[in-house]
């Protein structure tokens, strides 16, 4: 009798061993689908879309100036995250912007951002890289504006809040969402035509290198930089404006 049991128990034991293994197994291939899921859809891999941000490195950006990117900005569970813990003057220690490596003219940009409390940040175009004439991409790409338009000083201005194309035209209407909450911006540009969407709607709407563009630039705080909004074909950028950021999703359409 005692024989039977022991040998029932190690049976039962044997498969609970088993069971375990078959749930181990089973999670270890969920993870691995979560991680090896696809950062676009087929739909839009057809559509020409193709990632700039694959969710485990800063693969495709570099610092801008041609160094790699910094340790401030960290990879987090598929998250771009500008950790802003180490103010360095107006930026962040080891962070500074980044930009694509890869140099866009006709474009169709998508991603999502997310600022801290009281944080500023952009999102540049056309911006040319050359650190000899221009120390920072603002002083050749114009700006999606990414703010906290509750709370920080620059919301009190004009064409200066979320989704402003930056010193230049107002966001109209008003879609972005509160601090801490993500936000689906896009950025199209076609032969001059440009656009600015926030949460799906159209904001921005404008044509530069024409004679209105000109002049909009001349009553804004880019007149000194004279090269400012004149190039054509130009990188992405990531701004570091001292805050803490995050950008996901990040995918891109030459048209």
């Amino acid at each position: 009798m005692l024989r039977t049991i022991l040998l029932l128990a190690a049976a039962g034991f044997i498969n609970a061993c088993n069971n375990e293994g078959d749930k181990t197994e089973a999670a270890d291939t969920t993870a691995a689908a979560t991680v090896t899921a696809p950062l676009l859809t087929e739909t839009e891999i057809a559509e020409g879309w193709v990632s700039l941000f694959d969710g485990t490195s800063t693969k495709g950006w570099h610092k801008y100036g041609g160094f790699p990117v910094g340790s401030a900005w960290k990879v987090e569970d598929g998250v771009l995250h500008l950790d802003a813990n180490q103010k360095e003057n107006w930026q962040i220690k080891d962070g500074g912007d980044i930009v694509s490596d890869e140099e866009y003219d006709n474009f169709h940009l998508k991603l999502e951002w997310k600022i801290d409390t009281c944080g500023n940040s952009g999102i540049m175009f056309y911006v040319k890289e050359d650190t000899v004439k221009y120390k920072y991409p603002w002083m050749t790409g114009p700006e999606m504006q990414v703010l906290d338009n509750k709370c920080h000083p620059d919301a009190k201005i004009i064409k200066h809040r979320a989704g402003d194309l930056y010193d230049l035209i107002t966001a109209v209407p008003e879609t972005v969402k509160p601090a801490l909450e993500w936000n689906l911006a896009e950025i199209k540009c076609v032969n001059g035509a440009l656009e600015h969407y926030l949460n799906g709607e159209k904001v921005v709407t404008t044509t530069m290198w024409d004679e209105n563009w000109k002049k909009l630039v001349a009553g804004s705080k880019f007149k000194q930089w004279k090269d400012f909004g004149t190039y054509n074909k130009g990188r992405i950028a990531l701004q570091d404006h001292g805050n803490h950021v995050r950008f996901r999703n990040i995918k891109i359409k030459k048209l």
